[in-house]
């Protein structure tokens, strides 16, 4: 897939939006790519996920053992790239404003992860999905998206593999244009959720 292919099904999912959202990272964007959306047809997941585990198959050699990814966005990506890549598949959540284990979950000491996203904008979320899994005992080799949206320029700590790289405008809270103060904000991912 190439990332018109990708775009494309962004698109026929009504997943790439337009308006003013404020991000997970906190900061600001005229657009949004609404993975859970994109997600939501089983086949198009499939789809995508698996030209993303080809991508991941081309650059690592030696298998992993577990994908890890952090709720909510991760949860959907997550499973079914551990299905495309024949390991299990498990995610964090958040307590108390930290990423943990749950629902009995954990990792094996030295376990190879891969950590596995839906969007990547500043990587704050995948670093600290990432010193969890450290934390937890795992050994996190690489980490999977399907959009980064910082065009390659977000450092995660390890190696990041995309299906989609793009560069799209974002601006902190003292930077956002006037054209785009100007549009009712939303708030659509989960970071600012209240548990």
């Amino acid at each position: 897939m190439n990332t018109d292919t990708v775009l494309d099904e962004f698109r026929a999912a009504g997943a790439l939006l337009e308006g003013h959202f404020v991000l997970s990272s906190g900061r600001h964007s005229g657009a949004y790519l609404q993975c859970a959306r994109v997600l939501m047809e089983a086949r198009r997941a499939e789809r995508l996920c698996r030209a993303l585990a080809d991508k991941i198959r081309a650059r690592f050699d030696e298998p992993f053992d577990l994908v890890v990814s952090p709720a909510m966005g991760g949860v959907v990506v997550g499973y079914e790239m551990g299905r495309q890549l024949g390991v299990p598949a498990i995610f964090m959540e958040r307590v108390d404003g930290s990423f943990a284990l749950r629902r009995g979950f954990d990792i094996a000491p030295g376990a190879r992860v891969l950590m596995v996203e839906d969007v990547v904008t500043t990587g704050l979320s995948s670093r600290e999905c990432i010193a969890a899994i450290a934390a937890a005992g795992g050994h996190c080799v690489a980490a999977a998206c399907l959009a980064d949206r910082s065009n390659g320029t977000a450092d995660v700590g390890v190696p990041l593999v995309s299906l989609v790289a793009l560069e799209v405008s974002s601006y902190a809270d003292d930077e956002v244009p006037s054209e785009l103060a100007a549009i009712p904000v939303t708030k659509p991912g989960s970071r600012f959720l209240k548990s």
